[in-house]
């Protein structure tokens, strides 16, 4: 999307209504006002800012108008821009956009006028985003979220930590050059105390994000089960990209990664966390801290279990070290590497799964009773299972999901986005601090830092790629 021309779009919802508003943005704004400006009154200069009465002049007659110009750069695109108030007639509103175009000007593309105020440096990635959720927000909570999005809650929490760790990053760089006995050298013990300020501050942004998007919550569904159960390459599977890191090793997986799982009539957050290890140290450690929070959140847990060689009493041990659950599925994995007999077949009667019916009737799934956990085979790779996996997923949680209406899949991905880029700054700062204190070179501490910081810049936008901000400004209505 090039950001040059001038650009014109209704940015007034569709339909008839008492007003309907025209905006124009761009170097020729003036020219256009100039041209189709008719009225007793004289147009103001193009340097004055504000509102002016007169007449459209549409080439087949003239309108009403109400101009409002904001000349650059105190604008939101921080370009000439003309908003053209006129009758809500969507016949009259046509033809006043179309006398508009004759004059050199061309149509905008879905979020044009948002992208330039994102790439001329009014907004943020985030404020941007905020205005995205707004203009889609079907309820007050959604609204409110957008709202704290779009006033920078986000952002205003962010800068400081974004500063924070280039500051430290260029304190560990400049002790490289000096001994312990030079004025310039920074004891190790102040680096680490102001690591672990930045460290609190980017959890404390991170359980911000995570009430903010709340309003926005897809159901939240989470892999679990030891290391090398098949969690990665399931994850893989439902959210059809290879995201996640298929390793025979153990801990492969550190980071919580986030997917959206189209189930047909609605979608569902996927996360894959790292594989459960409660004698897990430094980042692995903290993998498992992150990882343990979005399972205790989660809406239904999928306990993925390798049954090759597991006897019904090692299944019992492992049961007794998952995190509470309200609702459980028990996924036998690698259905294709291991015969129907077996573990497997004594607990799964048939490739469906097993729910239990309440007395009403509804499917419930007793998170603390092995037992009459439902339960099914499935294969990554062969595909096994999947399909069965889908419907129960959809009985358990319910066509519309736990917070009673299903959100659109773009709202929730920028939730997800900050989620996942502020865990992995929070990881990769972590890492850094654990590997210090054992006597990591100053350099490599500097490159942690500055894992830390690609990930902030990220979320603000300053390296963002391109292809993800096509996508979210497309999401836009055209207008906005």
């Amino acid at each position: 999307m090039g950001n040059t021309g001038t650009i014109a779009a209704i940015a007034s919802p569709r339909g008839p209504g008492a007003r309907g508003v025209i905006r124009v943005s761009g170097p020729e704004a003036a020219s256009v006002v100039r041209e189709v400006w008719c009225g007793d009154e004289p147009l103001a200069e193009a340097e004055t800012r504000g509102f002016q009465f007169g007449r459209f002049d549409d080439g087949r007659g003239t309108q009403p108008l109400m101009l409002l110009w904001m000349p650059g750069p105190r604008s939101f695109t921080r370009e000439d821009v003309a908003e053209f108030h006129l009758p809500g007639s969507p016949p009259l509103l046509e033809a006043a956009l179309e006398r508009i175009l004759s004059l050199g000007v061309r149509s905008a593309q879905a979020g044009e006028f948002t992208r330039r105020a994102f790439e001329n440096g009014r907004i943020d990635l985030t404020r941007a985003e905020g205005i995205l959720e707004l203009v889609h927000a079907r309820s007050e909570a959604e609204r409110r979220a957008a709202t704290a999005l779009l006033l920078g809650g986000l952002s205003d929490r962010l800068a400081p930590l974004r500063d924070g760790l280039a500051a430290l990053r260029a304190l560990s760089e400049a002790s490289l050059d000096f001994d312990e006995t030079d004025t310039g050298h920074v004891p190790s013990e102040e680096l680490e105390a102001m690591g672990n300020r930045l460290l609190d501050g980017l959890r404390e942004a991170t359980r911000w994000e995570a009430r903010r998007s709340k309003g926005t919550d897809l159901p939240r569904v989470a892999l679990v089960g030891d290391p090398n159960a098949g969690k990665s390459s399931l994850f893989n599977a439902l959210v059809q990209d290879a995201r996640a890191l298929v390793s025979e090793l153990s801990g492969t997986t550190r980071d919580v990664l986030i997917g959206t799982w189209d189930l047909g009539e609605f979608q569902v957050e996927l996360v894959d966390t790292a594989g459960l290890d409660s004698d897990a140290t430094g980042p692995d450690r903290e993998a498992q801290r992150m990882g343990q929070r979005y399972l205790e959140s989660a809406d239904l847990q999928l306990w993925l279990v390798d049954p090759r060689g597991l006897t019904p009493a090692d299944l019992e041990a492992r049961f007794k070290r998952l995190p509470a659950a309200p609702n459980r599925l028990l996924i036998w994995t690698k259905a294709d590497l291991h015969p129907a007999e077996g573990l497997a077949a004594r607990r799964t009667r048939g490739a469906g799964p097993q729910p239990i019916e309440s007395r009403a009737g509804a499917v419930h799934s007793p998170a603390q009773d092995l037992d009459g956990l439902p339960r099914l085979a499935v294969s990554s790779s062969s595909g096994q299972g999947r399909s069965e996996l889908q419907a129960a997923v959809a009985q358990i949680l319910g066509s519309e999901g736990p917070a009673g209406t299903p959100i659109p899949r773009r709202e929730r991905e920028i939730g997800i986005r900050h989620q996942v880029a502020l865990n992995a700054a929070a990881l990769a700062l972590q890492g850094g601090l654990e590997a210090f204190q054992v006597g990591l070179p100053l350099d490599q501490f500097a490159q942690h830092l500055r894992q830390a910081g690609a990930q902030l810049d990220a979320i603000h936008g300053r390296t963002t790629a391109e292809d993800l901000l096509t996508r979210i400004f497309s999401s836009f209505c055209i207008g906005k």
